[in-house]
């Protein structure tokens, strides 16, 4: 895992493409909220936002 954020990282260094970086952001916290919220109280108000 930790080689692949290392030539993510080098990808965007080398390639000037920095707007890349918010974007995966994102998606790793809506992914980590969808998985958080599986099996909680809470998953269906999660689920009315998407």
């Amino acid at each position: 895992m930790l080689d692949l954020i290392k030539d993510l990282w080098g990808f965007m260094r080398a390639r000037k493409k920095f707007w890349l970086a918010p974007i995966i952001m994102v998606m790793l916290l809506l992914g980590a909220l969808i998985v958080l919220t599986q099996g909680s109280a809470v998953a269906p108000f999660i689920y009315t936002l998407f």
